[in-house]
């Protein structure tokens, strides 16, 4: 018996040991905002564990699920930009930074109200499985250099689509895509940001695979909240 207990304590201190070092490793991994992002940060409320730029109560909320390892408030200047035009933006943290250890992370901010959602490049993935699991109040489905797979299947969602990607992206997978397209609706808007490039759909300096924009961030932020704004307000209904 006193074999056994101590076998059983040394796997828990294994496993404590491996979670501790995943955690260290994964943090060290993440691309931290900008000194611009981090400014216009201090703007935002928190609600729920959810940075929140707070725009009119009578829009829907948009719900934005950030990409792989970066930090939420990375996406703070384009996100305040969209909420003065009226839509509230709700930016998901997540354990890890990784979207998908928590899928449904949207139902602690829309709560059966009117909403929009997307997300950046992993996030917007994770994005499209839970618009197609909560169509109820879903008002429209956005993608930051992202595609959804099979459980994220939204051909036959009755919202607005939009997609917008950049060409000097060096993460995206392109093939993957186009094949993707035939999981999105036949109406969906596809749009491109010429000199854009993957991390630069969000402010956290460059990113490990990608290419060099030849526009600068703050161009990008501004083309990006720009090109929501008008799809927002030409698209949403409340």
């Amino acid at each position: 018996m006193k074999k056994f207990t101590k076998w059983l304590l040394g796997i828990i201190i294994l496993l404590v040991v491996i979670v501790f070092t995943t955690v260290i490793v994964v943090k060290n991994k993440e691309y931290s905002p900008s000194s611009s992002a981090i400014s216009v940060a201090k703007t935002s409320q928190t609600v729920n564990g959810t940075i929140k730029f707070p725009g009119q109560k009578d829009k829907p909320r948009v719900i934005f699920y950030p990409g792989a390892l970066v930090s939420p408030k990375s996406y703070s200047i384009w996100a305040s930009r969209v909420a003065q035009a009226g839509f509230s933006v709700y930016i998901v943290q997540f354990p890890l930074d990784l979207a998908v250890l928590n899928v449904n992370a949207a139902n602690k901010v829309h709560n059966q109200q009117p909403y929009v959602i997307g997300g950046h490049s992993l996030g917007g993935t994770m994005a499209s499985r839970y618009a197609k699991n909560h169509q109820k109040n879903l008002r429209a489905v956005f993608f930051l250099a992202s595609y959804p797979e099979k459980k994220g299947d939204l051909h036959e969602i009755n919202v607005p689509v939009l997609s917008l990607t950049a060409t000097n992206d060096g993460v995206l997978n392109q093939s993957h895509y186009k094949q993707a397209k035939k999981l999105l609706p036949n109406k969906t808007i596809y749009q491109v940001i010429q000199g854009g490039n993957h991390a630069g759909f969000g402010s956290y300096g460059r990113q490990k695979g990608d290419n060099k924009a030849t526009i600068t961030n703050r161009k990008q932020q501004i083309l990006i909240s720009n090109l929501l704004i008008k799809w927002l307000k030409q698209s949403v209904r409340e």
